[in-house]
């Protein structure tokens, strides 16, 4: 029941709006000042001025570009790069020269001894006939020494003048023992003179 009430209000009010409507448009004046807004609406806007624009200056002629034929790059040439120098070597200055040394002095030669006291030589036999006799003198013999000091050759160098002596003093060289020649440290065979003597008095 009240919702067809409201909705006859509503209606009532719809329907007395548009009533109201219908009825200001039926109005001479209201028809008038209506046609006079639709007038003014399609009235034509003013014409515009024409503005004429200076005409643009014709377009400067263009220098025609000749085109430069697109050379090929040339090519670059690179140094080839120098050899080294060969090195130099400088050979170092010839030593002075040196005085040649002397030829060293040759060795010195000892002769062969007998005399040595470490060699406890014997003394030779006096012949009993030659005491006898009274025979005495200076036998010199020649006497060949080894490297190892031994009598190698006994030779009758000069005689006394009596036989008996001669030999009675080479027999006893024979026996001895000698200290050899040397030429620096070695040992060498040499000959020697060895005098033996026959005196009365001293035997």
């Amino acid at each position: 029941m009240r919702r067809a009430l409201r909705f006859t209000v509503i209606l009532a009010a719809h329907v007395a709006v548009l009533w109201g409507g219908f009825e200001l448009a039926s109005r001479p004046e209201v028809r008038q000042a209506a046609q006079e807004i639709m007038v003014r609406l399609i009235e034509a806007p003013p014409s515009v001025q024409e503005v004429k624009l200076p005409e643009p200056a014709p377009p400067r002629p263009q220098p025609v570009r000749r085109e430069t034929p697109i050379q090929a790059p040339q090519p670059v040439l690179t140094a080839a790069p120098e050899a080294p120098a060969p090195a130099v070597a400088i050979a170092p200055p010839p030593p002075a020269p040196v005085a040649e040394a002397a030829p060293p002095a040759p060795p010195v030669v000892t002769a062969a001894r007998f005399d040595a006291d470490y060699l406890s030589n014997p003394k030779p036999h006096y012949p009993t006939a030659s005491r006898r006799l009274g025979e005495e003198g200076k036998v010199l013999l020649r006497v060949k020494v080894s490297p190892g000091g031994a009598p190698m050759v006994v030779e009758i160098k000069h005689s006394c003048g009596f036989g008996r002596l001669d030999e009675a003093a080479k027999a006893a060289v024979e026996r001895w023992k000698f200290v050899p020649a040397r030429r620096g440290d070695e040992a060498i065979e040499s000959w020697v003179s060895v005098p033996v003597v026959f005196s009365l008095q001293a035997s």
